[in-house]
């Protein structure tokens, strides 16, 4: 045995192995899309357990004869929605009607006007409510099909 074959021989065979790994054939390709496909689906499941699992949290909540567990989705729904009201059409018309009856003399020019919302924090709140909301309207315009998660 020559220690040239030798040295000529495993660099033959790394350089093969090397475009070996770099070259997949087609059968190799479909193996590892099914097997992407699998994993997509197996997360998908996970997901779909997750919401029903969700749901079945919310259908409970909902049975619930305390208002402390049943009525706290509709108490942050009413709440923003008086908060809306109030920061969006209440209080301009407040802060007119007080301008108003300072120029009349009739308030005093010390007190304060009343006070206005931090709509920041209001807006996440309610932009979060409305984001579920518009998910569902989004799905529904799509027709996809979401009575399957039970």
């Amino acid at each position: 045995m020559n220690l040239l074959d030798l040295g000529i021989g495993s660099i033959i065979k790394s350089v093969g192995n090397v475009i070996d790994d770099l070259h997949t054939s087609d059968e190799e390709e479909l193996k590892l899309g099914l097997e992407a496909k699998k994993l997509e689906l197996e997360e998908k499941v996970i997901e779909a357990n997750i919401l029903k699992g969700q749901t079945d949290i919310n259908i409970e909540e909902a049975k619930h004869k305390s208002i402390f567990v049943a009525g706290w989705r509709p108490f942050i729904g009413w709440v923003g929605g008086f908060a809306l009201v109030y920061q969006f059409i209440a209080y301009p018309l407040l802060i007119w009607l007080w301008f108003i009856l300072q120029a009349k003399g009739i308030l005093s020019a010390n007190f304060n006007p009343p006070p206005v919302l931090d709509t920041g924090t209001l807006t996440v709140i309610l932009t979060g409510m409305l984001g579920i909301a518009g998910m569902r309207t989004f799905d529904k315009l799509k027709n996809t099909q979401t009575d399957i998660i039970k």
